[in-house]
């Protein structure tokens, strides 16, 4: 019988192929108590299971920055972190030891124990941590309990791999040659699964309630990706029709790729600048593959979290000279300077409890108070930009005093390189991160002391909105196209060229195809993106002119809804 879905397009294609379905294996351990005998047996089990999941995890964590880039190992580090708590192994050798539960049992018990605490705390990131834990526990318990994890990483033929949701552990070990798309019940556009998907251009729907009632397995699907549809047992026709959709989709793809070397320039003249966003070297093969004009976003806090321990000036040296000499000095990067706390952890530093971490002690304010940590990272950076052209873009400014405070700072580790006779990028072009309303409403004063902006419209559009972005519940409020956000932009956008900067933007809006052609009549200098969404990008750059979307964006900044904004910049495109 045929049954159709709908769901959320997150990564662009159309996929037709047999359903294989990710069901986790129900593990039930014995509740019985243990005899005092079999305590110190069982605390080896439940030992050697968790030393087991450390040596899984980091291995996932170097084969997902080998095939996937050091953005998205990134998740990994904060699984790492979960091992590390000792809150986590003292509850479960206490259930072991005091409560005599078998290894298993008490790691299911412990676990979700803790879980359980997160998922009720009020802040949004400690709720979201839960699942960390979960996925952690699940795997520790598989360990204890002798259970082979459910593994994709050999597929017999082309599939489409159909999940409640998909963990990042077995997102990394799936076999990519034979997985066609991936369609899940849970998750929006920024999902673990929706990230992956587009670096690797697989097509995916999610958030696609209901789907798995009707597939067990073998099942012929039907993966929309451009209109967000999945069809199980679709009719003959259907499958014609699709195969169709799809070569034309595909098609138009290969023309992208003939864009690669051409400037994204406007039908009138206007020259645009596309750029990639990146977590370490290991992602510049694609940023050169689909032809970036440059960095526009260096996570740097990836180097960070992949470590065991704070990197030393000569270890962010090297990662950071690696980016600046494979670029050249033709291609400009943007290091964004340590972007720490509120979402991000690192697994060796403990971050005391706060009630909106969000709000607190991360990104420049953790850095203008832990001087030495900043200090090390600018003069690594300094002494990397001898080897091609790096860009400083300080995170989370929200006053002249702070900015001022960073390029005080800067200064003083320019003299202290030049005291150390050590060569370095003197002349280096310094900017902010724009993704407060704060900074938005002071842009004018700030464009003053900066080179340049960089918007990051995922934070912005969760401050101005007050809405987490990670909040399933009200996830449909977070909204980059909302009036309040396009004003806020175009307020940045026209004071940095009031002051004779620049503009540029790193978040995910810079990405959408849909938006391209608002932005650019907004005055957008410089769109920077993650590199396979570089072509469609350039596509309607190039297709465009100027004074058409000058016009559009006059309208769009007039409109009182998304939704309205959304009738202006027409339907989600294929490509």
């Amino acid at each position: 019988m045929r049954f159709e879905y709908k769901g959320v397009p997150v990564s662009d294609g159309i996929a037709i192929a047999r359903a294989v379905v990710l069901r986790p294996v129900d593990i039930a351990p014995d509740p019985a108590e243990i005899g005092p005998d079999q305590v110190e047996a069982e605390l080896g089990r439940f030992a050697g299971a968790l030393a087991a999941a450390r040596e899984q995890i980091e291995a996932l964590a170097g084969e997902a920055a080998r095939r996937l880039g050091e953005e998205q190992a990134e998740i990994f580090s904060a699984h790492l972190s979960v091992l590390e708590d000792p809150v986590l192994e003292e509850t479960i050798q206490d259930k072991i030891a005091q409560e005599r539960h078998n290894a298993p049992y008490a790691i299911a018990e412990g676990i979700e124990e803790i879980a359980a605490l997160f998922a009720q705390l009020r802040d949004p990131y400690l709720q979201e941590r839960a699942a960390d834990i979960r996925d952690v526990g699940r795997r520790i318990l598989e360990n204890a309990a002798g259970v082979a994890r459910v593994e994709l990483s050999c597929l017999p033929e082309d599939c489409i791999v159909a999940a409640r949701d998909l963990t990042p552990s077995e997102t990394v070990s799936m076999d990519f040659a034979h997985t066609l798309g991936f369609v899940t019940e849970l998750g929006g556009r920024t999902s673990h699964t929706a990230i992956i998907s587009r670096s690797l251009e697989i097509p995916a729907v999610v958030g696609t309630a209901g789907v798995l009632e009707h597939l067990a397995g073998g099942e012929t699907v039907i993966l929309d990706a451009l209109d967000g549809c999945v069809v199980v047992n679709p009719e003959p026709e259907e499958l014609e029709r699709y195969a169709q959709k799809r070569q034309e989709f595909l098609r138009g793809r290969e023309a992208l790729g003939a864009l690669r070397e051409l400037p994204a320039q406007a039908r009138d003249g206007k020259c645009f600048e596309l750029c990639a966003n990146i977590g370490g070297p290991g992602d510049l093969a694609g940023a050169v593959k689909y032809g970036a004009q440059g960095v526009g976003l260096y996570r740097t806090e990836l180097l960070y979290m992949n470590d065991t321990h704070f990197p030393d000036e000569e270890a962010q040296f090297a990662a950071y000279r690696e980016v600046a000499a494979e670029m050249g000095a033709q291609r400009p990067v943007i290091v964004r300077t340590l972007d720490i706390g509120g979402d991000k952890a690192l697994p060796y530093y403990a971050f005391e409890p706060e009630e909106n971490p969000f709000l607190g002690w991360r990104a420049i304010r953790m850095c203008l108070d832990r001087t030495d940590l900043f200090k090390t990272q600018l003069r690594a950076i300094l002494r990397a930009g001898v080897f091609g052209k790096l860009r400083i873009m300080f995170p989370m400014i929200i006053s002249l005093d702070e900015l001022l405070a960073a390029k005080g700072l800067l200064e003083e580790c320019k003299e202290e390189l030049r005291a150390r006779d050590v060569p370095f990028q003197a002349d280096i072009e310094v900017g902010i991160m724009v993704e407060t309303p704060a900074a938005v409403m002071m842009a004018d004063v700030l464009a003053e002391h900066v080179d340049f902006f960089s918007i990051g419209t995922n934070d912005l559009t969760q401050y101005t909105l007050a809405v987490d972005r990670g909040n399933p519940r009200i996830a449909a409020r977070y909204d980059p196209l909302h009036p309040a956000v396009l004003r806020s932009i175009k307020r940045v956008i026209d004071a940095s060229h009031a002051a004779g900067k620049w503009t540029g933007m790193c978040g995910e809006l810079a990405g959408d195809v849909r938006a391209a052609v608002l932005l650019a009549g907004m005055g957008l200098d410089e769109f920077s993106m993650t590199a396979s969404s570089i072509p469609g990008v350039k596509k309607q750059l190039r297709e465009m002119y100027l004074s058409d979307a000058q016009a559009l964006a006059g309208l769009a900044l007039r409109a009182s809804t998304a939704d309205g904004v959304r009738r202006l910049i027409g339907p989600r495109e294929g490509i």
